[in-house]
């Protein structure tokens, strides 16, 4: 078991707004249900989640000078070190549409604020700080203009060289860029893992050689996650499909972050992969039957838990 604090890296933050619309239908007239504002970013959402299962968090990332309330309503109960680098002007709003009918979600994501090469280096220069040998920092999301699709890649490199070991959960350029720097974990999702490969996806074995050439990238432990249909986790010793149990889909916002804060609190407690698999699983499960962020109710997640079931490929 490890007593060290865990890193979140979140570049490009955002205020949630989820809006709650029974029978979502784009190009209709809908009526709202409810509506709700939370700090987010993948980062932020994976560091609530490991802080609500007890592992210290430390946050940062970049956030706006003008509007910092909700992150800070968020961070201060939780005990979570805020380490972000505040920046002239407003954290963005992402609007999330949730259909509580249907389970499905969609996102209006906008672009974030433009980062200077100043605000790159003095992020950089502060990884290094908090870097030690053994130290986990998860990098996830979205890059914002100005930070270029190399900055996980250029991130992961300054960590490692301190020793850390880096996760890595994003898309496009700068994660096809990021495997580049050979980061312990990866979780793509199964359509992120696509649009690297250029090829599709649609069985469980072609899944898990997906994983395998990860992998053979330097990858130590990949999961894929496939939805519904569960996650495949492969480690290259032994490969495993995780099937979570059958639950109300309320939201699935926050729901690939809680998964990842659920491996990382496995791995920091010294547990083997089909462990890892069952609390990315059971936690990402949680997630969606719920909108708030993070993991509150300890009692529901164990019984999730024993209700994951796993499959050795």
């Amino acid at each position: 078991m490890s007593s060290q604090k865990i890193v979140t890296v979140t570049l490009n933050p955002a205020i949630d707004q989820t809006v709650y619309i029974p029978g979502f239908e784009a190009g209709r007239v809908n009526r709202v249900a409810g509506c709700e504002f939370h700090a987010g970013g993948k980062g932020v959402n994976v560091a609530g989640c490991l802080a609500d299962l007890g592992v210290e968090a430390v946050a940062t990332g970049f956030l706006g000078r003008d509007n910092p309330e909700l992150f800070d309503a968020f961070f201060t109960p939780r005990k979570i070190t805020d380490r972000f680098i505040r920046i002239p002007g407003r954290t963005r709003t992402g609007i999330k549409i949730a259909d509580t009918q249907s389970g499905q979600t969609t996102d209006i994501n906008f672009p974030g604020p433009s980062l200077a090469e100043e605000d790159m280096r003095a992020l950089q220069e502060l990884l290094e700080e908090l870097a030690g040998p053994g130290r986990w920092f998860i990098f996830s999301g979205s890059v914002p203009p100005g930070a270029g699709d190399g900055a996980y890649a250029r991130l992961i490199d300054a960590v490692h060289a301190r020793g850390g070991c880096a996760a890595l959960d994003a898309s496009g350029k700068p994660f096809r860029e990021g495997l580049a720097s050979r980061p312990e974990l990866v979780k793509p999702n199964v359509d992120e893992l696509e649009e690297l490969l250029g090829q599709s996806l649609d069985t469980v074995d072609s899944v898990r050689a997906a994983g395998e050439s990860l992998l053979a990238q330097g990858v130590q432990l990949a999961a894929i996650s496939m939805g519904g249909d569960g996650a495949v986790f492969l480690d290259g010793e032994e490969a495993l499909r995780a099937i979570p149990p059958h639950v109300p889909v309320c939201s699935t916002v926050g729901a690939g972050d809680a998964m990842v804060g659920g491996m990382l609190y496995a791995m920091h407690q010294g547990h083997n992969l089909a462990d890892i698999a069952r609390y990315g699983t059971a936690c990402g499960a949680y997630a969606v039957t719920r909108t708030g962020k993070g993991i509150e109710d300890k009692a529901a997640l164990e019984g999730l838990l024993r209700q994951v079931a796993l499959e050795r490929l």
